[in-house]
Formats: structure tokens, C-alpha cells, sequence
């Protein structure tokens, strides 16, 4: 560990040192009130120059938030406060590649999961339970048949299947309670 002197006499008579002059210069330049003043002047610029970059808003914000946070720990080398914005500005350029980078590099190692395909059995499976519910659709008879297509395959309410077919909303349920029925007897025997 290294021995840390006593200031020189001369020094502390009033003479000032090199870390004084470099505390003058940031007090002179990049402050906190200064970086406040900064946030509140340019944080939506920044996040809008991010969002070019980057597509989602938390990135987004975490770069910003960041290129905050980096730019207050090295005000010091920031003396001319109206460099403050382009060193903000650069730092979110940087921080957003590297957001970027980090993400491509993510999708290069996940595993790739095996793709979520039915086998040819269970596609041949469907095919042939839907060949026979085709069947005993068209087994129905026609007023069966049409309220159980608009109700369960063009998804419509009973009332408007009702006003689609011009019948009584009493009768589209009647039909539908008895279109279900008689294929629930067919799909059965044929299982």
C-alpha cells in the first residue's frame, strides 16, 4: 500500500494544487445541477435516438438510464458543459450496439427446441375425425346443420344466427340443442 505524504507547508498556505484547479474545472463545467438540467431537457431525445436504434421501450430506457448514470461518474473528464449532450448522445449510441451485440449473441447460443409438429399418424388422425364429423354434419338435417356451422364454425352469437337464418332465437337454439345431439349419436357409434 502506498505511503501518503503530508501536504507541503507551501501547498496549504494557499497555493493551490492540481486536484483543487481539476475540482474548479468540474464545478465550472458537468455538475450535478448541470447533468439535472440535462436530464430534464434531453431525456426524451435520448430515449427518441435509442428507440432508433433499439425496439423495445425498457432498452431503451435502460440505455438511456445508463448513459446517465456513466456520464455523472465521469464528469470530471467532461469540463465544457456543452459537450455534456454529445457525450450523452455518444454514449447511448455505444450502449445500444452493445445491447444489440449482447442479443445477437443470446440468439446464437439459445438451443434450437424441436419444432412443435403433430406426426404424420396424429395429422392422419385429425384428418380422418374430421372426415367423419363432415359426414355427420351433412347426416343433419338443413336448419341443424346451418345453425351449428354459424354458431361453432363462423363463430357467431344465437342472435346472430338468428337474424342471419331469420328465425326465432327460441328456434336457434332448438335446433342447435338438437344438431349437437344427433351428432354426439353418430361421432359415437362410429367410435
Amino acid at each position: 500500500m502506498p505511503v501518503i505524504a503530508p501536504m507541503p507547508a507551501a501547498r496549504q498556505a494557499g497555493l493551490p494544487s492540481q486536484r483543487e484547479g481539476a475540482e474548479e474545472s468540474v464545478a465550472a463545467g458537468t455538475t450535478v445541477d448541470h447533468l439535472t438540467e440535462t436530464y430534464r431537457a434531453h431525456y426524451r431525445s435520448l430515449l427518441g435516438l435509442a428507440a432508433l436504434l433499439l425496439d423495445d421501450t425498457a432498452s431503451c430506457e435502460d440505455v438511456v438510464q445508463e448513459a446517465f448514470i456513466r456520464v455523472h461518474s465521469a464528469r470530471n473528464r467532461v469540463r465544457e458543459p456543452e459537450k455534456t449532450l454529445a457525450y450523452l448522445r455518444q454514449t447511448v449510441v455505444n450502449l445500444s450496439r452493445s445491447a444489440l451485440r449482447r442479443r445477437i449473441l443470446g440468439l446464437k447460443l439459445l438451443s434450437k427446441p424441436m419444432p412443435d409438429m403433430a406426426s404424420a399418424e396424429e395429422g392422419a388422425y385429425d384428418q380422418l375425425e374430421r372426415d367423419a364429423l363432415i359426414k355427420a354434419m351433412r347426416g343433419l338435417q338443413r336448419r341443424q346443420r346451418e345453425v351449428l356451422v354459424l354458431r361453432y364454425f363462423a363463430d357467431m352469437t344465437e342472435t346472430q344466427v338468428a337474424t342471419t337464418l331469420g328465425i326465432s332465437l327460441g328456434s336457434v337454439k332448438a335446433y342447435g340443442s338438437r344438431g349437437i345431439a344427433a351428432l354426439r349419436v353418430v361421432m359415437e357409434a362410429q367410435a
